[in-house]
């Protein structure tokens, strides 16, 4: 059953890793999208619910990493499917709030 927990630690390296965008916006004020806002992901919400947000994927992401399985910090297959789903969770928002906010513009010479 280690493939479930790395599948796991897959999905809570998800949630840590968008927890960040949620958080820092919400603090520093501003609106960003989320899925509460409408149209829903790309509307924008207020940076209450954005710290919100951000805190329940930070709980999510603990909960999935933390208390599935034995997670290990020296255990290379876990920190992996960790970094694997903060990464592909990053590529993904790159692309989808690129469009929002001229992050897939394309470079004049």
């Amino acid at each position: 059953m280690h493939w479930l927990s790395l599948l796991s630690y897959v999905f809570g390296g998800a949630f840590l890793a968008n927890a960040i965008p949620h958080t820092v916006s919400g603090m520093m004020g501003r609106p960003f999208q989320s899925p509460f806002a409408k149209p829903h992901g790309e509307g924008l919400s207020t940076s209450t619910v954005n710290v919100l947000w951000g805190f329940l994927n930070v709980i999510v992401g603990y909960v999935l990493v933390c208390r599935v399985g034995d997670f290990g910090l020296r255990n290379t297959g876990d920190v992996i499917a960790l970094g694997v789903g903060a990464l592909l969770i990053a590529l993904f928002s790159a692309r989808h709030f690129g469009r929002f906010h001229g992050g897939n513009a394309p470079e004049r010479s």
